[in-house]
Formats: C-alpha cells, sequence, structure tokens
C-alpha cells in the first residue's frame, strides 16, 4: 500500500451565505472526530492540486465543480502532548461558488449547509477560524502556517508573520 500524500486539498463550497461543511463522526481514528471541516483529502499519485480538489469533492458530495478558486496554502503541523506522534500537511484550500449535480451522502460524515454567520458556534480547529476570517476579507492568496499539540493550537503564522493567538 502506498502511504498517504502529505498534500492535500480542503474546498468550501458556497451558496447563499452558507458553505458546505463535514460533520467528521464516520471515521475512526481520525484526527478529524467530530469536528465540521470542509471536503477534500490527499493527493493521490500524479494529480495537480486542481485534479486532487475536483475528485475529492465528487467522491465526497456528488458534486461537479464548475467555478472554484485556490485561496491558500495552509502547513498543518500536529503533534501529540507525548510527542509519540507528529505530521505535517500541506493543504490547498480553495473556495467553489459554482456546481453542478445534486448533493450525496458522504462516508466520512454528515454534509450541511451552515450560514456563514453560525460557523463560530461549531466544534472547528482554531486554525479555520483564521482562514474562514481570511476568506471573508477576501484576501488575496495567502500562507497559513498552523500547529497544534493534540486540539490546542500553539502556533499560527500568516505569510511569515506570527499571530497573537
Amino acid at each position: 500500500m502506498r502511504e498517504k500524500s502529505q498534500l492535500t486539498t480542503l474546498c468550501y463550497i458556497e451558496t447563499s451565505e452558507k458553505y458546505l461543511m463535514l460533520h467528521r463522526v464516520s471515521k475512526k481514528n481520525d484526527v478529524n472526530k467530530d469536528k465540521w471541516i470542509g471536503v477534500g483529502g490527499h493527493f493521490e499519485e500524479n494529480e495537480s492540486p486542481e485534479d486532487c480538489l475536483l475528485r475529492e469533492v465528487w467522491e465526497e458530495t456528488g458534486l461537479k465543480l464548475i467555478s472554484y478558486r485556490f485561496r491558500g496554502l495552509v502547513t498543518f503541523h500536529f503533534e501529540k502532548a507525548d510527542k509519540s506522534f507528529s505530521e505535517t500537511e500541506y493543504m490547498c484550500l480553495y473556495t467553489a461558488d459554482g456546481y453542478e449535480g445534486e448533493l450525496t451522502e458522504c462516508n466520512e460524515g454528515v454534509l450541511e449547509w451552515v450560514d456563514k454567520k453560525e460557523l463560530s458556534n461549531l466544534k472547528l480547529w482554531e486554525g479555520d477560524k483564521i482562514f474562514f476570517r481570511l476568506l471573508e476579507e477576501n484576501r488575496p492568496f495567502f500562507s497559513l502556517k498552523l500547529s497544534y499539540v493534540e486540539d490546542e493550537l500553539k502556533e499560527a503564522v500568516l505569510d511569515g508573520r506570527a499571530l497573537d493567538l
């Protein structure tokens, strides 16, 4: 079996002031267990970021994206408190505002359209709140590094500058 790529995509599909969110409740041993995230996943061999985006959105939602935008690169570092596990993932962050097809069920959790104003009420990664703010501000392409120990955000660096947490 081939090792998982460190490269991933994450997409927030938008419609009338809502994002399509995935409540990750189905997979065992899931770093995202019980959290709400966008849709996406790991690159497969020979995929470009767009190839991965389109395939993952199709697999998880049944939707075919027809209008999307690459918004930023997120370096996501996670480690266990006891240092027994450490992983870095490089995530291509997209938003999409055009799609075709009908929403299907997802084997990774429950898909739900969530009002953008209600996002802060969901169980999110702390760093996701930072990039939601950047998306809301329509910030040009950005690089965001997020470092976690367990569920606690320890460091956030935006375009090379540390952010106050």
